[in-house]
């Protein structure tokens, strides 16, 4: 009687595939009046956010500018290096507006694009 033994091995391995979207291109001038203000008063510049007395910068109408320009929130040498678009991708932690999984209107498009553009008080 002949017996053989047959041993059969696999190799497997887990793959975690991670896709980014890819931002989308804002071919149009951002307005930080017209475009990013409405968007901060609306989801940040709330009580107890960033408001006038709450966190860092503060993102109400008069402020905003100046609080995101002056407090180095904004990089022009490389926009996608901003403080401020860092938090809206999650790439800082925490990510904004805190406690939403989307920022609305789009808001990284816009804000990447505006700081491409410049980041011009208009």
């Amino acid at each position: 009687m002949i017996w053989a033994v047959v041993f059969l091995a696999s190799c497997g391995k887990d793959t975690t595939l991670t896709i980014k979207p890819q931002p989308v291109v804002v071919a149009s001038t951002v307005y930080f009046s017209k475009d990013l203000v409405p968007i901060f008063t609306k989801s940040c510049a709330v009580s107890s956010c960033h408001a006038s007395g709450g966190q860092k910068p503060d993102l109400s109408t008069d402020n905003a500018y100046n609080a995101l320009i002056n407090g180095k929130y904004i990089d022009l040498t490389t926009p996608a290096n901003s403080i401020l678009y860092e938090r809206l991708i999650g790439k800082l932690s925490p990510s904004m507006p805190m406690g939403q999984t989307n920022n609305p209107s789009n808001l990284n498009n816009l804000v990447l694009a505006w700081i491409k553009q410049g980041a011009k008080k208009n």
